[in-house]
């Protein structure tokens, strides 16, 4: 056997092994001297005592019991307890080898007897114990402060109070977990008991030991009248439950009742509850009846251990021990989805969006978790509506196999955005509200600059779309604030070291490096780490040269190789260039900076494609600044910042659990900028939800912009960071933006649409068709995916034009082509493209990345450049040769390629729409992203920090004071 110790105050557990040729090691004969009523006493030692915090006293008219060998009680009933809980120990430590059912009992002031009882228990079953003894007078408080730490312990599996009555109060009793309640005294598990639904219940051990001696006192008890006297708490109410539902009739008295003596004569068995001095009469038990003394008392009493009832009722609590280990173990494994949608009642016309989302009322974000299998203990609230899931569901799932992963893409989208996040939601709740099949959506969280700015919500449209709208277009749960306060941290390490570094000697500056305290200097963990760098193996800062103390302090930055801007998450054009150092404290280190939105953060980049917490420390640590005047890359584990970073980042890091209108799951994680950046949701957001969807489920994921680039990005970049391989791609388009690139006018955002949008025409349709949206298919047929092309209808399209498009659509290459109602019919609208999607996702994928990472930076451009966008070939500024140069010396010349360039056209040039040819890709210059992991050359002029237009969102955006009612986003 095994036992537990309760190491501090804090509540840690650690687990000593017996020592070699011992039964039990670690024990004490008795709690150590019991301190004030707050204080807590630390036991190395184990117990086991009666249900409802008592012992009680059983005096039973059977024949003695004899004892074996080592003074453990050999009844049959025992025998059979132990031997039954012994095969369930065994078998589930045959199915789970790591695992070890611990009990965890809290004890007020010492009793000596009851640790000799559980301890032979816990050898004869093999459970660990630990046993935390408080001061005899200990309050409510130092109780419920010793529960909580118990229930939220993944390694006890059971939690008994022997407690005095008066401390089990029902404050006490309903913090314990029910799960973790082997005794069964908690309300709720008393009231699963009462109903008979004892699939997540327990029964209370001594309600179990006297149902036991019942049934053997008898061959049979049915129909026999069993009378309990005084039993009105939970354990009476078990008892009568108990011996009701075995065929017995149960009576109740009290002792005050003048037909005591009558009832206790006519009883087949008599079981009484609180009795203190109180006796029956021998003379009042009729021959062969059974009586059982339950006195609740805090003293040993050894008539009980002679008889062998204490040890009975020790093995029904280590048999529900065993079973609530059982049960845990259980629910980490893989849970069926039991997901309860949320009806629709489309209406027509289609009201606001955010009319739509107001008047439907999102499930409980707990109940949606418990839905798809998540544990309470893996989910974090924010609100009623949202929750971050916490990363440790991957290890828990780890051996579930994945769903089918499906990418949503684009055509080129036209200024007004073609509905990718709008089809994405009306795919999943077709798949999950209609067909019954498990599915996630994965979207980006949106930046609050275009959601004030031009483009306003991003939650879908019509009904698809997420719920709360408002929530989610409106900080979410703070991650992109997080990213901010991280990004700017970096920027003002910058500037502060340069100050530091013109202003101060070297020795001035090691000295506030490497401060001095308590009259020792240290190097902290990450100073250890440059220093190891820098190729010097010391670890005591007094035994650094003052060649070495130079190289260690001074990062000498050059400010004009500093490429680390500040990022708002504002639309703010006239941050885009700025000066900074102007005061006079600043002592002439003024320079020129700027300003990015905040999702193009290389930060926001690294938390997207990040697999797990090491992973983003790691990237957060390799994100290069700047360079020193030398030539060398300057890091953010240079500034010493990167473990602050990930301070900031531990929570951001957790993907948002969200729901669709019709109830079906969402992950809201990340928002890369879809231009610098690859633009996709979150690696872990993926993975997560593809864990939880199981082997035939489906997680549909999107991609930014058209296929030309943030499909190309998913596929070459976010899959080699992932591993994961996708089985199909939905590629979306609208009939407003083929008549676009079928040689129809310009379209603007806020500008009425020409009549060519409004009115039938097949010709426009056609040229679009033939052009981009055969082009756009070609592209996800370069890496081996099926494709499923996905016509978002808009009102005014007609029949001709929706049926050429699907007609010409599979004549390109397309598995399937469909229309989508979504808008004005929520999943319903969508069943088709769900069909679809599940029929091509069943298909073999033959995935396999456009280019291998090895190849030279400038061939890797170039195959971007003429197999995805069209182009003869590309063209380098000289600015553009030299960082290349750069970036191989510096051994970067591996990573990836994340192109810069319009999402607006295949080529660099916004007007030219359809399928460009015969066009150079000028690639004026080449940046790195270091920390993410891929190499991004900038196409013509691209601005990572957008401007307000003359008439922003926010004109219409307001709130009701009194009803706190947010109006004006979409």
């Amino acid at each position: 056997m095994k036992l537990s110790m309760i190491r501090s105050a804090c509540g840690s557990l650690r687990i000593h092994p017996a020592r070699s040729g011992s039964r039990v090691s670690g024990f004490t004969r008795r709690c150590p001297p019991v301190g004030p009523a707050n204080s807590r006493m630390i036991l190395r030692t184990a117990s086991a005592t009666s249900s409802g915090g008592t012992n009680p006293r059983l005096s039973v008219n059977f024949e003695k019991l004899s004892q074996n060998d080592d003074g453990f009680e050999c009844d049959s009933s025992l025998r059979e307890v132990v031997q039954s809980t012994k095969e369930a120990m065994l078998a589930l430590q045959r199915r789970n080898p790591g695992i070890q059912p611990l009990l965890a009992i809290i004890q007020a002031g010492e009793v000596d007897g009851l640790l000799e009882i559980n301890k032979k228990m816990a050898v004869r079953i093999g459970l660990n114990i630990t046993q935390i003894c408080l001061a005899k007078e200990c309050s409510e408080d130092d109780i419920v402060e010793e529960v909580l730490k118990l229930n939220e312990d993944p390694r006890v599996h059971g939690v008994y109070l022997h407690l005095p009555p008066a401390s089990l109060t029902t404050r006490v009793l309903n913090t314990l977990k029910p799960e973790k309640d082997v005794d069964g005294i908690s309300d709720l598990n008393i009231g699963r008991l009462v109903r008979g639904d004892l699939s997540k219940g327990f029964v209370p051990p001594i309600a179990s030991a006297v149902l036991d001696l019942l049934e053997k006192h008898d061959a049979s008890l049915e129909m026999k009248t069993v009378l309990l006297v005084g039993g009105e708490g939970p354990l009476g109410v078990s008892l009568q439950c108990l011996i009701e539902r075995s065929g017995m009739v149960v009576l109740k008295s009290h002792w005050s009742s003048n037909n005591l003596q009558r009832q206790v004569m006519q009883a087949d068995a008599v079981v009484l509850f609180g009795a203190g001095n109180m006796e029956v009469p021998p003379a009042w038990v009729k021959p062969g009846a059974a009586l059982i003394r339950c006195e609740p008392t805090l003293e040993t009493d050894e008539h009980a251990i002679q008889t062998g009832i204490g040890y009975l009722t020790a093995a029904y609590r280590t048999q529900n021990v065993v079973r609530s280990c059982s049960r845990w173990v259980q629910e980490q494994q893989y849970q069926p989805w039991h997901l309860h949608s949320l009806k629709l009642q489309p209406l027509t016309p289609v009201p606001s969006d955010i009319a739509i989302s107001r008047a439907q009322t999102p499930k409980p974000v707990d109940q949606l978790a418990e839905e798809i299998g998540l544990l309470p203990e893996e989910l974090e609230a924010y609100g009623r509506s949202k929750a971050k899931v916490r990363l440790s569901l991957l290890d828990r799932l780890h051996k579930q196999p994945d769903g089918k992963y499906v990418l949503v893409a684009g055509i080129t989208p036209t200024p007004l955005g073609e509905g990718k996040s709008t089809v994405t939601i009306g795919l999943v709740q077709a798949l999950s509200a209609h067909l019954q099949l498990n599915s996630f959506a994965c979207l980006r969280q949106p930046s609050q600059g275009p959601t004030f700015g031009v483009k306003g919500g991003a939650a879908g449209g019509g009904y698809a779309q997420v719920i709360p709208m408002e929530e989610f277009n409106l900080h979410l749960t703070g991650d992109i604030h997080a990213i901010t306060a991280a990004n700017n941290l970096v920027a003002a390490a910058i500037d502060a070291r340069m100050l530091h570094e013109a202003t101060q000697t070297d020795k001035a500056l090691f000295n506030r490096l490497v401060p001095s305290v308590n009259g020792a200097r240290r190097f902290s963990p990450i100073q250890i780490s440059r220093l190891r760098r820098l190729g010097i193996n010391k670890i005591d800062p007094a035994s650094l040269s003052p060649e070495e103390i130079s190289t260690f302090v001074r990062l000498d930055l050059d400010p004009s190789k500093i490429t680390w801007q500040r990022v708002l998450d504002t639309n703010d054009r006239f941050l885009r260039k700025i000066t900074v150092g102007q005061a006079s404290t600043e002592k002439g280190q003024a320079r020129e900076t700027g300003f990015d939105i905040a999702v193009a953060s290389e930060i926001m980049a690294i938390l997207a494609l990040a697999d797990s917490l090491m992973d983003m420390k790691n990237r957060l640590a390799r994100m290069v600044v700047g360079t020193s005047r030398s030539g060398q890359p300057i890091t953010a584990e240079d500034l010493g910042v990167s473990g602050a970073l990930a301070v900031l980042m531990k929570d951001a890091i957790k993907p948002t659990l969200m729901q669709t209108l019709e109830g079906t799951p969402v992950f809201v994680h990340a928002g890369p900028f879809a231009n610098i950046a690859h633009g996709n949701s979150s690696v872990l957001a993926d993975k997560l939800a593809l864990k939880l969807v199981g082997r035939d489920g489906f997680v549909v994921t999107e991609a930014g912009f058209g296929a030309d680039i943030g499909m190309e990005k998913f596929f070459n970049i976010k899959c080699r960071a992932s591993g994961l391989r996708p089985n199909a791609v939905v590629l979306v388009a609208t009939v407003r933006a083929l008549k676009m690139h079928g040689g129809g006018p310009n379209v603007s955002a806020g500008a009425p649409l020409p009549k060519e949008y409004i009115d039938e025409n097949l010709s426009l349709v056609a040229g679009g068709c033939r052009s981009n949206l055969r082009k756009q298919i070609q592209i996800a047929h370069l890496f081996g995916v099926p494709v499923v092309v996905a016509l978002n209808v808009f009102k005014t399209d007609t029949q001709a034009e929706i049926d050429l498009v699907c007609e010409i659509a599979k004549e390109c290459g397309a598995s399937e082509a469909v229309p989508c109602h979504h808008w004005a019919q929520g999943g319903h609208g969508s069943i088709q493209l769900a069909k679809a999607v599940h029929e091509a996702a069943s298909r073999t994928s033959d995935f396999q990345f456009l280019y291998n990472t090895e190849m030279p930076i400038v061939e890797k451009i170039r195959t971007i450049a003429q197999k995805v966008y069209g182009a003869d070939d590309i063209e380098l500024t000289p600015e553009a040769k030299a960082k290349i140069d750069y970036y191989n010396q510096q051994g970067y010349g591996s990573l990836p390629i994340c192109m810069a360039k319009t999402h607006l056209s295949l080529s660099h040039m916004p007007d030219k729409k359809g399928v460009p040819t015969g066009f150079v890709l000028p690639i004026r210059d080449v940046r790195a992203s270091i920390g993410a992991g891929f190499i991004y050359p900038l196409v013509g002029t691209m601005s990572t920090m957008p401007g307000l237009p003359t008439r922003p969102c926010f004109y219409d955006i307001d709130l009701d004071p009194v009803t706190e009612e947010i109006t004006g986003l979409f």
